[in-house]
């Protein structure tokens, strides 16, 4: 008979849950992206040449991007080129 084999390799563990961050994210751009803030920031005013209403979508977008970046990105995971 053999004799059994100790695991030597480091304990797994779980995935962090995303879901329920991921919705809420989901949402608040959702809200931040409609008619009531919109209508906000839709008059004739202009920052640097560039009109409100589109800086803000702009920089709603970029948030969105960058946050769901940030959150799904693994831990201890190296980043790409390093």
């Amino acid at each position: 008979m053999l004799p059994p084999v100790l695991n030597s390799s480091p304990p797994v563990r779980p995935a962090p849950r995303r879901g329920p961050k991921l919705l809420f994210l989901a949402v608040l751009f959702g809200v931040l992206l409609n008619y009531p803030l919109l209508a906000v920031f839709d008059h004739n005013g202009r920052v640097g040449g560039v009109p409100v209403l589109y800086l803000y979508v702009l920089l709603v977008w970029i948030a969105l991007v960058a946050l769901t970046g940030w959150l799904v990105r693994k831990k201890g995971e190296p980043e790409e080129g390093t």
